[in-house]
């Protein structure tokens, strides 16, 4: 029992009391054992440690040693007076107070809101913790009162005699007066307090006052003449010494007005506000409430100390007023006063012992005196005292008695919220407890019981000190959302509007709307009855005798009342007799929703009683507001101009930017006459802004479900509720600002999806019209500020795909329009991304969807031969969408985007050349400059859409398709000035110059190498290139008269790429006929050569090369007769006609027409061949080679013209001869020249 650390336990910090402020210990200080802690061994069997919490008593002083003979019958000069020793609460501490308040527990709760339902396990008056502690030794009645808040246990006495005496004036009590002589005392009369009694209380006033009475030296009493004030070397004056402020209230009180303290003193300091501020912190977004219910009901933290106490594994925190004093060789003593003629019982021991434990108080003093006359003292240790004379005792059964009556209390107050009374009747052993709420719930009014106010508001308290650490530690959701029920519960709605909307509106805090469901899970394990309180849990399990001796079947029937029974006070000194069944703080799993709609909807469900508690707040005639002067009254009909169509929604689109503009100015416009900054207009404001959010994260999950119709509904409740939110709103925060962009973003999805999905517009609608009875009446209360119009243009379901689209892009656009506000878009970059990627998404929609109307336009042209001015504007509106998205995507430096939008606006430029090409007589049609014009511009388009990506690397498949694209528009553009060469403003060999050159650049942009989907393609496209340029040269070289130089650059041109058509083409399995026809295009061009050579030597070279391309033209024919077989071996379903071409892939036509010019073709070869080779062999007779081919071809021309005049032969067998008949000239060697 060191002076250090008793200096620590109550001493203030120097120069502390000087300045009149409080002395606290901070939670950091008090937590060390040289802080104020100290240990206890009674008899080595018990542990005590005690940690003064906050002190406002004066810095101690040595207490004055009366003389012998000190009659204390006598007052001292200074008794009842204040003094700079005690200050203004000096009654207080010196014993002459009143008895504690029912309700003293919950003013210490209250200022230590961080211990209260965590570790703490017991918050009494001391009083009470002795009274409890003594009921094995006492005969005397005991009666308290008993609240649960989380792991704590709140003890109060409840003085019968005062609330009965109470009721009959005030009628609060009135059932319980009628219950107790019911069932306890029928014969209740009030006891007077002996004279005996208020002569004992009268002495040790006198004895203190004498006590602190100066230097040390005792003073007789004096005379009535000579009495005045007494001084000496310890005394101050008043206005020097030490202000003793009042107790200290509340923590809000101090965070509102610190400078409030009583008596005149100087504002806290800093570290003592910190400290008690830290303690109890309130909701940020909440009003500060009860301040007057609180004092009304007088829930004052009255004691002098508030000290945590541990007592064997007992926490409590305990409020005592015991008178210490100190100084010279004793630092911390407590003084008591004995009778000489009675000696110390029991009962005084274990008082003396158990308040020196509570205050860490290592001795005693104690003044013995005979009828008031003062005749010894005597100095006691504290852990002497159980061995006292007459007063011997075991702190070891005091610990069982302890630990038996905590766990009696734990098993049997279970339900949180709910008033229990522990009851003992004056000379009997049974303690009983009963449960006052549901006695009290039986009567007309279950609010009679003037407990519930406290609890409600203690309950509150915890639950908001709990919420404001939610985020170090998810596992309290469970026990804030139970404490928050149960306060609710407690609460009359019509008579705490607020605390019930603020209480609902913490509820829904705790659903984490956006957190993934994985996490759900993992906060607490899957439990289905989690969505009740545990204290409902609880009720399935009744105390019978298998949990504890607390079966109630032997007792008397006036005991069915009672929860619990301790049939007899003996039991108690039994160790673990009354063991706790149930722990403290069952587990409150927090509702597991295994769906996102499942957890807004019970945020939703707290935010709409929330609002009707708010609603029912505010006073007013009606339900409906007051019309307005200044505001047309609303009609049903719409202008046209307001609704559908892109130029009704450019002036909603106005309105609200104007708006939003008023809205930074911050313009009020609450229609249910609201007061700006009441705590209605605060709480409101919370509740609507947490049920748009729910409806938002509604609406997202409806979306990823497809189920657009819903979404849209949910999106549409959101910006209902945000554009209410608005209309109260005073000071729009840009964190605000950011939920309306992200609202109206996925608003703009939600259009757009239901565009491309407009096949199943008939379920989206009806989604779209359901309401639950919740919407309506949340829709309900938002009517009540507002029209919730503000965003209609948005959340219409229309039919018209072009308004879907026009509406999806407007929503994008305020998106972006409210990002550039305050600077948002640079403080959420990410959304500020996603908002332009969209907008250029749906530009390119819209831009694709003119683009269609405008192609489907020019495909209906028939009769007119002139572009319309229809179409014009469909290509101005398509264009412009795609400038615009073109535009949205290099802001964002998104080059692969960008680059399709280049790429459609090419094809759009493709689209308007086509427009351009019917303008003429399909006879004397020629390629005309308008589609030269756009032709280039796409090309344009397709070179920039390359540059913006740069190289294939950055998204292959983008590269390649660009690529093709700008293949093809070369390619036609080709095609089309070699078709229909106008040749009446160019000369034929620009024209062919140009022609060559666009093929080139196709046949650049077209990869034949790479495998992909698209290879095939590319090597037919390649291999028709190569076939008209060589067809064009073929055709010059006809043409061509002159220019010796020239006719041979076109026949080395023509013969190149023939053959790499044909090579091409013989790598494609579904080409066989174009491979037919370059074949017999080459034999015609070898025809062509041999009509301009004049030796038979050069001719018959001529025709052996013709003829070794008729022989290789074999894996054509075999393709095609392949094809051939496989259609007569596919099963015939219904008879089709005989002309019809089952395979689409084979044009029996146009192979009918092939087959008879290869036939014409080979027939006409082998006659030449025939003849040279005869007239060759009469000049000379000795080449054999010729003769084997001369044979050879003969035969072959022989089956040929035989098969030929059988006009019966089927296609497959005219194919299988002219095949059979290539094998022979394959192996006769042909024209006898070599094989190429």
């Amino acid at each position: 029992m060191g002076d250090s650390k008793e200096a620590g336990a109550e001493a203030p910090p120097a120069g502390a009391a000087a300045r009149g402020s409080l002395s606290l210990l901070t939670q950091g200080e008090s937590e060390e054992p040289a802080q104020g802690s100290a240990l206890f061994l009674g008899g080595n069997e018990v542990k005590s440690t005690a940690v003064v919490k906050y002190s406002s008593a004066p810095p101690r002083t040595a207490f004055a040693r009366l003389e012998e003979k000190t009659d204390l019958k006598l007052p001292p000069a200074n008794w009842l007076r204040e003094s700079a020793k005690l200050g203004p609460a000096g009654t207080t501490i010196l014993g002459n107070s009143k008895k504690s308040k029912p309700f003293s527990s919950f003013g210490m709760a209250y200022d230590f809101i961080d211990s209260v339902g965590n570790d703490v396990d017991v918050v009494s008056d001391s009083e009470n913790i002795k009274k409890l502690l003594k009921i094995p030794y006492s005969k005397s009645h005991v009666s308290m009162a008993v609240h649960r808040v989380g792991r704590t246990l709140l003890l109060d006495e409840l003085d019968i005699q005062e609330l009965f005496m109470r009721s009959s004036q005030t009628g609060d009590w009135t059932w319980l007066k009628e219950f107790y002589q019911r069932l306890i005392d029928q014969k209740w009369q009030r006891k007077k307090k002996s004279k005996e009694h208020w002569y004992q209380k009268a002495i040790l006033s006198k004895f203190l006052y004498y006590s602190i009475n100066g230097d040390g030296a005792a003073q007789p009493v004096p005379s009535a003449a000579e009495q005045q004030e007494p001084s000496g070397s310890g005394q101050t004056n008043d206005s020097d010494g030490a202000s003793w402020p009042a107790p200290f209230e509340m923590p809000s009180s101090v965070s509102e007005d610190p400078s409030a303290s009583s008596q005149g003193s100087e504002p806290l300091e800093p570290s003592y506000i910190v400290g008690h501020v830290a303690s109890a912190p309130k909701e940020q977004n909440l009003t500060t409430l009860f301040n007057d219910g609180e004092n009304s009901q007088g829930l004052k933290n009255d004691f002098v100390r508030n000290i945590l106490w541990t007592f064997e594994d007992i926490h409590m925190l305990v409020g005592s007023n015991m008178p210490i004093f100190g100084g010279g060789r004793y630092p911390a003593v407590s003084l008591r006063l004995r009778d000489n003629n009675k000696p110390i019982n029991v009962l005084t021991g274990i008082d003396y012992w158990l308040d020196n434990l509570i205050c860490n108080v290592p001795e005693l003093v104690m003044c013995f005196h005979v009828n008031g006359i003062v005749q010894k003292y005597e100095m006691i240790k504290t852990e002497e005292i159980p061995n006292l004379e007459n007063s011997n005792f075991s702190t070891k059964v005091i610990k069982d008695i302890a630990q038996n009556i905590l766990s009696f209390l734990k098993s049997n107050c279970t339900k949180e919220g709910h008033t229990y009374w522990l009851f003992k009747a004056s000379g009997s052993d049974i303690v009983k407890l009963y449960d006052l709420t549901t006695l009290c719930e039986e009567t007309e009014d279950k609010y009679q019981n003037p407990f519930t106010m406290p609890v409600a508001i203690l309950l509150y308290k915890v639950a908001c000190n709990m919420m404001m650490k939610k985020n170090q530690n998810k596992k309290h959701y469970g026990t804030i959302r139970t404490l928050l029920l149960n306060c609710v519960k407690l609460l009359d709605k019509s008579r705490h509007p607020q605390i019930i909307a603020s209480a609902n509106y913490m509820l829904s805090e705790l659903f984490q709307l956006d957190e993934p469901k994985k996490e759900e899970s993992s906060e607490s394990p899957l439990n289905e009855n989690s969505d009740e309180s545990y204290s409902e849990e609880e009720e399935e399990t009744p105390d019978s005798d298998e949990n504890g001796p607390y079966g109630t079947s032997a007792d008397p029937p006036d005991d069915n009342k009672a929860v619990a029974i301790i049939k007899s006070v003996g039991e108690l000194s039994v160790p673990e007799k009354y063991k706790s069944i149930h722990q403290i703080r069952p587990s409150c799993a927090f509702p597991v929703c295994h769906d996102t709609e499942e957890r807004c909807r019970l945020v939703l469900s707290y935010v709409l009683e929330g609002l009707k508690s708010v609603d029912s707040s505010i006073k007013k005639e009606s339900d409906l507001p007051a019309a307005d002067p200044n505001t047309p009254i609303p009609l049903k009909y719409e202008d046209e101009s307001t609704r559908g169509g892109p130029e009704g929604l450019e002036k909603q689109m106005a309105l609200f930017l104007d708006k939003m503009g008023s809205l930074q100015k911050g313009n009020y416009s609450s229609q249910s006459g609201m007061i700006p900054g009441s705590w209605q207009h605060k709480m409101k404001l919370q509740l609507i802004l947490k049920s748009s959010k729910a409806y938002y994260v509604l609406s997202d999950a409806a979306m990823s479900l497809q189920k657009y119709g819903r979404a849209l509904r949910y999106i549409k409740l959101a910006l209902q509720s945000h554009d209410t939110y608005c209309c109260l709103c005073t000071n729009m925060l840009s964190e605000v600002l950011l939920f309306l962009s992200q609202y109206l973003t996925l608003c703009g999805d939600i259009q757009l999806m239901l565009a491309q999905n407009a096949n199943n517009r008939a379920a989206h609608l009806e989604e779209f019209n359901y309401q639950t009875k919740e919407d309506q009446e949340i829709l309900h209360s938002l009517h009540r500020e507002s029209s919730c119009q503000g965003f209609a243009w948005a959340t219409d379901l229309s039919t018209d795909l072009e308004s879907q689209l026009s509406v999806s892009c407007k929503c994008y656009e305020a998106a972006n329009e409210i990002l550039q506000f305050s600077d948002l878009k640079n403080q959420n970059p990410e959304h500020y991304v996603q908002v332009l990627k969209r907008m250029g998404n749906i530009r390119n929609e819209i831009g694709v969807f003119y683009m269609n109307q405008a192609a489907a336009l020019q495909s209906e042209r028939v009769v007119s031969k002139s572009v319309s001015t229809a179409e014009q504007q469909l290509w101005k509106k398509s264009f412009s969408c795609f400038e615009k998205g073109i535009h949205n995507f290099e802001s964002i430096d998104d080059a692969t985007n960008a680059a399709l939008l280049l790429c459609n606006t090419g094809r759009l430029m493709r689209i308007c050349a086509q427009a351009h090409c019917g303008t003429g007589d399909e006879l004397k049609r020629e390629f005309s400059p308008e589609e030269g014009m756009y032709y280039n511009k796409a090309v344009d388009y397709y070179l920039k859409a390359l540059r913006s990506l740069g190289t294939r690397d950055i998204h292959p498949a983008v590269w390649d398709s660009v690529n093709w694209e700008l293949s093809t528009t070369y390619f036609t553009m080709a095609t089309l000035q070699q078709d229909y060469a106008p040749l009446s403003r160019k000369a034929q060999e620009q024209i062919e110059k140009e022609v060559s050159e666009a093929m080139m650049k196709s046949l650049k942009y077209c990869d034949v190498d790479s495998v992909s989907a698209r290879q095939p393609l590319c090597q037919y496209r390649a291999a028709t290139i190569h076939h008209r340029l060589a067809s064009m040269y073929h055709s010059c070289l006809r043409n061509q008269v002159g220019d010796e130089h020239l006719r041979k650059q076109h026949r080395v041109l023509a013969d190149l790429h023939y053959s790499k058509a044909v090579k091409l083409f013989q790598l494609l399995k579904d080409a066989p006929c174009e491979l037919l026809r370059v074949q017999l295009e080459r034999v015609a061009f070898a025809e062509f050569q041999m009509t301009s050579q004049n030796s038979n030597v050069g001719k018959l070279k001529t025709l052996s090369g013709a003829l070794d391309i008729m022989v290789r033209t074999k894996h054509a024919f075999q393709l095609i007769g392949r094809e051939l077989v496989g259609e007569l071996g596919q099963p015939k379903s219904e008879e089709a006609p005989p002309a019809a071409d089952p395979s689409p892939s084979l044009n029996r036509e146009e192979v009918i027409k092939l087959l008879s010019i290869f036939e014409s073709r080979l027939s006409f070869l082998l006659l030449q061949s025939i003849k040279l080779l005869s007239s060759t062999k009469k000049k000379t007779s000795n080449n054999g080679e010729d003769d084997v081919a001369l044979k050879t071809n003969k035969q072959i021309y022989s089956q040929l013209l035989r098969a030929t005049a059988n006009r019966n032969t089927t296609l497959s067998e005219r194919i299988d001869v002219l095949t059979h008949l290539l094998d022979q000239l394959a192996r006769g060697g042909g024209g006898g020249g070599p094989v190429q």
